[in-house]
This record gives C-alpha cells, sequence and structure tokens, in this order.
C-alpha cells in the first residue's frame, strides 16, 4: 500500500497535479463567486474576490515559468483568461523575462519590473509625483494607492508601443467575454467588480513585490526572501521565498518551501540580500516609511562603480 501510495505521489508530481487542481480552483471558485455574489455579504465577497484575482496573477506567474505542462501555447491558454481585466498575460510574460536578467535587477532603464526611478526621472519628476513614488513604497501607500498607479503607469507605458496591438485586440476580445459573464450573466455592476476583486487583488500582489528585491552593487544581493509566508504564501505561491525562485525558477510552486528547507544555508550564505522573518515583519519596517526613495543609487545602466562603494547592504534599515 505504501508502495503505490509513493508511486501515486510521484506519478501527481511528474504531471503536475498539484498546478492543475490549483488551475481548476481558481477558475472554478471565481465563476462560482461571481454566479453567487448577489447570495453573499460584501464582507466575504471583497477578501474572497481579492483573494482570487490574486491568486489568478501568481498562477499566470507560474504558468510562465513552464508549468503545468512543456507546451508555452497550452501554459498561455490556461494563463490568459484576462478576469483582471488591465494586464494582457502576453506583454506580462515579456516583461517578466527580461526581469529575470539578474545582472540587471532594479536597474530603472533595463528591470519593467523595478520600484526605483531613473536620476533623470526622478529630476523631471513634480513634487507630487515624487511624493507618490515615495507613498507607494511604504506599504499602506501600496496597498491603497498603488493599484491605481501601477495601472495608470501601464497603460500609459503600453500605449507608446503600438506594435503590440495585436495583443491588445486579443486582450480587448478577453476582457468582453469576461465582462459578458460578470455584468451580462452574473449582473455585477462592473465598479463593483473593479472595487471588490480587481484592485484589492492588485493590491495584495503589490504587497508582495514590496519586499521582493532592493538596490545593491552585488547582482546576488538585490533579492529579498520573506521566510515565513503564512497564508500569504499560498497565496503567492511561496514566491516569498524570492532567492531560491530567481536561482532556480523553473522549481514548481510546491516543491519550493522544501527545496528552500535543503538549500537555505547556502543561499544565504552567499547571499547579502534582506531577510525577513514574515511578512509582519514587513509591515512593522515599511507601515508608513518607503522602502526606498529618491532615484537609484547606483543610477541607471550601472555605470557609476565609486556609487556601488557608498551603497548601503542589502537589508540594512
Amino acid at each position: 500500500m505504501l508502495q503505490w501510495g509513493l508511486k501515486g505521489a510521484g506519478l501527481a508530481r511528474r504531471y503536475e497535479a498539484p498546478t492543475w487542481m490549483l488551475v481548476f480552483t481558481i477558475y472554478g471558485g471565481w465563476l462560482a463567486l461571481t454566479y453567487e455574489w448577489h447570495a453573499l455579504p460584501f464582507w466575504a465577497v471583497l477578501p474572497l474576490g481579492a483573494w482570487l484575482s490574486a491568486w489568478h496573477m501568481s498562477m499566470q506567474h507560474e504558468l510562465l515559468h513552464g508549468h503545468p505542462t512543456g507546451s508555452d501555447r497550452i501554459n498561455g491558454w490556461l494563463a490568459s483568461p484576462p478576469i483582471n481585466l488591465w494586464l494582457p498575460y502576453p506583454i506580462y510574460r515579456a516583461q517578466h523575462m527580461r526581469h529575470h536578467r539578474d545582472a540587471h535587477l532594479t536597474d530603472p532603464l533595463e528591470d519593467p519590473e523595478t520600484t526605483y526611478m531613473s536620476s533623470d526621472h526622478w529630476r523631471r519628476a513634480g513634487s507630487a509625483h515624487r511624493w507618490l513614488h515615495s507613498a507607494c513604497n511604504t506599504l499602506a501607500g501600496r496597498l491603497l494607492l498603488g493599484p491605481a498607479r501601477t495601472i495608470a503607469a501601464f497603460w500609459l507605458n503600453e500605449a507608446r508601443h503600438p506594435a503590440e496591438w495585436q495583443v491588445w485586440l486579443a486582450h480587448a476580445a478577453g476582457v468582453g467575454c469576461v465582462l459578458g459573464w460578470v455584468c451580462g450573466v452574473c449582473r455585477i455592476d462592473p465598479l463593483i467588480y473593479a472595487a471588490c476583486f480587481v484592485y484589492p487583488g492588485c493590491a495584495l500582489i503589490l504587497l508582495r513585490s514590496l519586499a521582493e528585491h532592493r538596490a545593491a552593487a552585488r547582482p546576488e544581493d538585490r533579492t529579498a526572501v520573506v521566510e515565513h509566508g503564512g497564508f500569504l504564501g499560498l497565496l503567492f505561491l511561496y514566491n516569498n521565498l524570492h532567492v531560491l525562485h530567481h536561482e532556480q525558477p523553473g522549481i514548481p510552486w510546491y516543491e519550493l518551501p522544501s527545496r528552500w528547507r535543503q538549500a537555505r544555508l547556502n543561499l544565504l550564505g552567499t547571499r547579502r540580500g534582506p531577510v525577513y522573518h514574515s511578512y509582519l515583519d514587513v509591515a512593522r519596517r515599511y507601515a508608513w516609511r518607503p522602502q526606498h526613495s529618491g532615484p537609484h543609487p547606483l543610477g541607471e545602466g550601472f555605470q557609476l562603480p565609486p556609487m556601488a562603494a557608498m551603497l548601503p547592504p542589502a537589508g540594512t534599515s
């Protein structure tokens, strides 16, 4: 019996059963919640909608890294339904793959997911823009203002790239299908859907990214780890163990905790990136104080070696 059990577990992992279960749980949960939303109180719809929306974005991140199949096309089909409305999956995938060039992590000119400004951008920014930038690098600002800023900045940046109009046309068709279900079948006001699903879901994902990277002279010191993610670890598919993810991005989400326990001493022994005990630790540090403010301390392109010596070790406050 034990042998059959071990064999079954091996087959489940070989065919990535946990990820398939995740895909069906997220889409099934979203369909059920949107269909039955009128029978639930607002205080239940909001956290469930936020969780499913954020979980969907975590799932998209997992799928773009080659799970649960070896086919990018199949994984793309699974990830593409735009239940969060604002982010076309092909563009997210392309930008995230650029982000994984660790030599350029946090570079304002090279890393699409950086939270740092270039020195030129900072000089040209007005006082309100600088304040918003600093506010969105606090936990409170990130949760309250971050989604609006992130979505607006993404759309404005993409408006400068008309060559991707085919991607946006396909995305618009997907959004039409989602809103057809949400508004036409389930009779949810689009503003309520944005308030209960889209905005808070984006806020939760921005909570994760607040504690992922920090400017440092060495690329291996730029990635952080939150060792005990708790229930947020499941929401983020254990991407809180971000050092390990950047070291081996192909590890499936359900193996990250055990792999972290095996590799922890080696990874932390060779890297000086920030190490947080939990997201409560992150909240205590950055609830109202910016994780960073001002332009990137290494400039952009990282062509200023003298500044590297001036940069404090990653993880200092």
